[in-house]
C-alpha cells in the first residue's frame, strides 16, 4: 500500500507537469473547414470510412475548431487508414484557406504520400507538391517561392520541410508521420515554421498505453481499430538459419506461381559495410538462381535509381525485391504477398511487425519467413512473440514487457523513468490510469502553485528533453 501510495503521487505529479506544458503553450487560433468542400472530399473517396477514421476525423475537426492548437496523436496497426485520415484534416485546413505541411522520414514515403494526396484532394482544387531533394535548383527556388505566396497548400517532404529557406504564408497544420523516426527538435523546427501551428502526429505501428501516458502525455489520442482492408491472412513462421535453402527452395516455387515478395537484410549504422554486402551478394546469388525477376534496392542508391526499382516491382517486372530495411517504412505494394527475413533477430518486435505489414495488404494470403538463431532468451521472446501474435496492440505490448520501459522510451526519454522511486511503468498501468484523470481534474479548477513548482522540480529537465 505504502509503495503504491508514493507511486501514485510520482506519476500524479508527472501528469501534472505535462499537462501544464501544454497549458503554457495554448496561443491558437480557430480554423473553419468548408463544409461543401468537405462533403466534396467524402463523396470522392473509393470506399466509406471505418467508424474510427469517422472518429478520428470528427475530433480533428473539433481541435481545428478550438481556439489553440491541436497536439493529436494518430495510431492504427498497419493497414488501418491513418493516411486518408491525415488528407482530411489537409483537406480542412486548404478550404479554410490556410496551409498544411506532411513530414515524411524517408523519400520513398514522402513521394508514395504526394501521389495519395493529389489523388484526394486533387478533385478538391487543392495545390499539392512534393519537396524533396531530386529538385534542381531553379525547381527548388520557384517551388519555394509558390509555398511563400501560398499558392501551394500542401507541402509533402522528409526533414527537407524544416530547411531555413522553407517559408509558408500560413502554416496551420503539420502532419508528422512515425514519429519515432523524428526527434522532438524536428517537431518543434516544423512547428515554428506557422504559428499556433495545429500538430498531428501519425504512428506507424501501435505504441504502448504506458508510453502514450507518459511520451505522449501531453496528447489527445485518435486510434484506429478496425482495419478497412480485408482481413490480413498471413502465416507467420519461424525457422533455423540451418532451413535456409528449404526456404528458398518455397520461394522458387512461390515465383513459379507467379507470386512477388520480399528478401529483407538488416542493417545498422555501426557494420553499415557488412550489411550491405550481406545484401548485395545475396541479390547476386539470387539472381543467378532466379534470373532477372531479382531487384535490389537499399538505402544508399540515388533517389532515381530507388525510385525505377520500386516502379518496376510495382509493374511486376521485378517480383523478388532483396532490401535492406528501407521496405519497412510504408512501402505499398499491395499484391506482394511473401517475406523473408534474413537475420530476423537483428530486428526488434516493432520493426518485424512493420515488415510482416508489407505483405497480403489485399487479404489475399500470404507467408512470412523468420530466418534467426537468437543466441538469448530475450530474443528468443522476441520471435516468439512475433511468431504468435498478429495483433499491433498485443505486439507494443508484448514488446514493453520484454524490455523494460527505459529502453522502449529511447535515451533522451527515459530520463523520468529512473527518477521514479516507487513507480514502475510496466506493472503501474492502472495508477497511471488514475494519475492522469485526476491531473486533468485538478488542472480544470486550477493548479495550486506549490504543486505545480513540485512537479517542475521532479520532472521539468525530463519534460523539456521530451519537447513538452
Amino acid at each position: 500500500r505504502a509503495r503504491e501510495t508514493l507511486a501514485f503521487e510520482e506519476l500524479f505529479l508527472l501528469q501534472v507537469g505535462l499537462l501544464l506544458r501544454r497549458k503554457r503553450e495554448n496561443f491558437g487560433r480557430s480554423i473553419h473547414p468548408d463544409p461543401k468542400c468537405m462533403e466534396r472530399f467524402f463523396a470522392n473517396l473509393p470506399f466509406s470510412l471505418t467508424p474510427s477514421q469517422k472518429r478520428a476525423v470528427e475530433k480533428i475537426e473539433e481541435d481545428l475548431r478550438a481556439p489553440y492548437p491541436m497536439l493529436r496523436l494518430l495510431q492504427g496497426d498497419v493497414g488501418s487508414g491513418k493516411t486518408v485520415v491525415a488528407a482530411a484534416a489537409c483537406a480542412m485546413v486548404a478550404s479554410a484557406g490556410a496551409q498544411a505541411a506532411v513530414m515524411a522520414p524517408t523519400e520513398i514515403l514522402a513521394e508514395q504520400h504526394y501521389h495519395v494526396f493529389r489523388e484526394l484532394l486533387g478533385p478538391l482544387s487543392v495545390e499539392v507538391a512534393l519537396l524533396s531533394g531530386g529538385l534542381s535548383r531553379r525547381e527548388r527556388e520557384e517551388l519555394l517561392s509558390r509555398i511563400a505566396e501560398g499558392k501551394v497548400q500542401v507541402v509533402i517532404g522528409t526533414h527537407a520541410l524544416i530547411e531555413e529557406d522553407v517559408e509558408f504564408r500560413d502554416l496551420a497544420l503539420a502532419v508528422i508521420d512515425e514519429q519515432h523516426r523524428f526527434g522532438v527538435i524536428q517537431r518543434a523546427a516544423l512547428e515554428k515554421k506557422g504559428k499556433g501551428t495545429n500538430i498531428l502526429v501519425m504512428s506507424a505501428t501501435p505504441i504502448p498505453r504506458t508510453v502514450v501516458l507518459t511520451v505522449y502525455g501531453e496528447f489527445e489520442l485518435s486510434v484506429l481499430e478496425e482495419l478497412p482492408i480485408p482481413k490480413r491472412n498471413v502465416r507467420t513462421l519461424w525457422l533455423s538459419e540451418s532451413k535456409r535453402e528449404e526456404v528458398y527452395e518455397e520461394v522458387g516455387r512461390l515465383l513459379s506461381q507467379g507470386e512477388k515478395g520480399y528478401v529483407v537484410f538488416p542493417l545498422v549504422e555501426e557494420s553499415e559495410e557488412l550489411d550491405l554486402r550481406a545484401a548485395t551478394v545475396a541479390y547476386e546469388e539470387l539472381r543467378a538462381r532466379f534470373g532477372e525477376i531479382v531487384g535490389l534496392i537499399h538505402g544508399r542508391m540515388p533517389s532515381e535509381e530507388k525510385r525505377a526499382v520500386m516502379a518496376a516491382f510495382r509493374e511486376g517486372r521485378i517480383r523478388l525485391l532483396v532490401a535492406t530495411v528501407v521496405v519497412e517504412l510504408g512501402l505499398d505494394v499491395p499484391d506482394a504477398s511473401f517475406l523473408v527475413i534474413e537475420h530476423a533477430d537483428r530486428f526488434g518486435l516493432a520493426q518485424l511487425h512493420q515488415l510482416r505489414g508489407r505483405i497480403g495488404r489485399q487479404g489475399q494470403e500470404a507467408v512470412c519467413f523468420a530466418l534467426a538463431d537468437p543466441t538469448t532468451e530475450e530474443g528468443r521472446e522476441r520471435l516468439r512473440a512475433f511468431r504468435d501474435l498478429s495483433d499491433g496492440f498485443k505486439i507494443a505490448e508484448a514488446d514493453l514487457m520484454i524490455r523494460g520501459p527505459g529502453d522502449l522510451l529511447g535515451t533522451a526519454q527515459h530520463g523520468f523513468v529512473s527518477k521514479f522511486k516507487a513507480a514502475d511503468l510496466v506493472r503501474d498501468l492502472g495508477l497511471l490510469e488514475r494519475a492522469r484523470s485526476e491531473a486533468k481534474k485538478l488542472l480544470e479548477k486550477g493548479v495550486p502553485p506549490e504543486i505545480a513548482a513540485e512537479a517542475e522540480r521532479r520532472f521539468g529537465k525530463d519534460l523539456d528533453l521530451l519537447g513538452v
